[in-house]
């Protein structure tokens, strides 16, 4: 559903990055939702984020006259985002379905990104802790593919989403752009966040 810009509320999107606080998981692909908001927060010329409602939050727009955002990156580690997101949802006054995570995905192939409103939680404890959070499963998601492991064993599946990138940084960074590209088109109007 469209809505114009810059009504009552003190931002038209709350835009979630997740991941985890701290350099040993910086350059991990649990963290890349950290990547991709720190990525349009460049792009916006967002200033400098605030420590606020236990995480990283920088707010202004993502152009001229274009929609006032708030891109939050909770510092609660993922298991605990929601304790992070849902205040600061509430303090914003921002509609759950302009609420936009963008979060690894080891169901999808590495470099695919799927931008969808809802769906199931696939056992990432960060969407579980949002949904908590948020009240309800029904917010926007970026799902940025990481690839997975030959294996369902959760503590190799657990090392490899917290150990280093196995792509090169020139990889890395096209897929941090698509996801990020991704995102803005939703914030503008251009995409449509459909159920899947």
């Amino acid at each position: 559903m469209r809505r114009p810009f810059g009504g009552t509320a003190p931002a038209d999107w709350l835009i979630v990055g997740l991941g985890n606080p701290g350099a040993q998981y910086e350059r991990t692909p649990h963290n890349v939702g950290f990547q991709v908001v720190a990525e349009l927060a460049r792009r916006w010329d967002l200033p400098k984020p605030k420590k606020t409602f236990g995480g990283l939050l920088s707010q202004g727009r993502t152009g001229p006259g274009g929609p006032r955002v708030a891109v939050l990156q909770p510092l609660t580690y993922m298991n605990e985002s929601g304790t992070s997101a849902g205040p600061a949802r509430g303090a914003l006054k921002v509609e759950l379905d302009h609420v936009l995570v963008v979060h690894d995905e080891i169901d999808l192939p590495f470099g695919e990104v799927r931008p969808r409103l809802g769906g199931g939680l696939a056992g990432h404890n960060g969407l579980k802790s949002l949904r908590r959070g948020l009240g309800s499963p029904d917010f926007g998601r970026v799902r940025v593919g990481v690839g997975r492991p030959d294996s369902t064993d959760p503590e190799i599946v657990s090392a490899y989403v917290l150990g280093r990138w196995r792509q090169s940084a020139a990889e890395v960074e096209a897929l941090v752009r698509e996801a990020a590209d991704a995102a803005e088109r939703v914030v503008l109007g251009e995409l449509e966040l459909g159920a899947r």
